[in-house]
């Protein structure tokens, strides 16, 4: 492989993946519509360590206009797409689930069908460990995923099912990546890690819904990018969680390493659980162990103190974002 497509290159995963895949010698393309689901800057933020390196182009495109795909791969030679645009998070799905569909269902069915027409024959997409609601842990990927409990979730499920229908027909290969609770260094600011540190650094009320106990199977984004390009080899059509391979971390405990770590006590306030979100998660990754050869190496514990480190290395900067 010598080029590869890399949508939602802006967003916190697709950055990372870019980076390792230029150090890796391969070139990207990388496309994003840098849209305002999260404070933007931290997406120019992202794309500007990009920018500097020669193996990287840019390029502004939503994945819902077929016409600017279709205009994309005429110009480029793709050897491979590894598909992470998406509109993320569950409660967002809720107040606005045709955006949600739009994005995840229909963009992925526009690039199907450009990779199908101009013969791009390697497809790794990221799906998520919320199809996993109301099942036994920890999550294998050989559970029943038929009872999404978000718009989200059903918008996941749907484009891994056009994923398999591509397969089926027209032979694309395809790595369905389900990836467990991603953080990290400059991380999304709509999700617990980013939004915790930053209050309790900042001094501000931390936020809860429910009463902390829940847990979730955090997972370090540089693991997470590392299972993503060892997915781009040959698999027909696979499956597989992307988690930490440890026991889930408790939100409770994550405000008390912040804590630990910045030697300030957080003020916390809780509020309602959404009937939305899971109790906890935990992934089962031995499939991914197995076939793609893939070992996360992270603790939540470190790669929380990196967050922090990060956080106070570009508090200038990170200080400024919006929540």
């Amino acid at each position: 492989m010598k080029q590869i497509l890399v949508t939602g290159v802006a967003g916190f995963i697709g950055s990372k993946v870019a980076q390792i895949l230029i150090e890796k010698g391969l070139n990207v393309v990388g496309i994003d519509n840098l849209n305002d689901q999260y404070d933007v800057s931290i997406k120019h933020w992202r794309l500007n360590g990009l920018r500097e390196k020669k193996a990287f182009q840019f390029i502004e495109l939503d994945i819902e206009s077929s016409e600017s795909l279709v205009s994309l791969f005429q110009k480029e030679r793709l050897d491979a797409v590894i598909h992470l645009a998406a509109r993320a998070g569950v409660r967002d799905s809720i107040e606005v689930p045709h955006q949600y569909m739009q994005t995840n269902l229909m963009g992925t069915l526009n690039l199907l069908d450009c990779m199908k027409n101009f013969e791009v024959g390697k497809l790794v997409m990221a799906s998520s460990s919320s199809l996993y609601a109301g099942q036994p842990l920890p999550y294998n990927e050989s559970l029943s995923v038929n009872t999404p409990l978000s718009p989200y979730a059903v918008s996941k499920k749907s484009a891994e099912l056009l994923a398999h229908s591509y397969h089926k027909i027209h032979q694309l290969d395809v790595s369905i990546l389900r990836y467990f609770s991603v953080y990290g260094p400059m991380g999304r600011p709509d999700l617990v890690i980013f939004r915790f540190i930053k209050w309790i650094i900042e001094n501000q009320p931390v936020e809860v819904f429910g009463d902390g106990t829940q847990s979730r199977d955090f997972t370090f984004v540089d693991d997470v990018a590392m299972a993503t390009i060892a997915a781009l080899k040959p698999v027909g059509y696979e499956v597989f969680n992307v988690g930490s391979g440890r026991t889930p971390t408790s939100l409770n405990q994550i405000v008390s390493w912040i804590e630990e770590y910045t030697e300030k006590k957080a003020e916390i306030v809780f509020k309602e659980f959404n009937n939305a979100d899971i109790l906890t998660s935990e992934a089962d990754i031995s499939k991914a162990r197995k076939i793609l050869g893939w070992n996360p190496t992270v603790s939540m514990k470190d790669g929380l103190h990196l967050c922090i480190k990060d956080y106070l290395d570009n508090i200038d900067f990170a200080a400024g974002v919006n929540l």
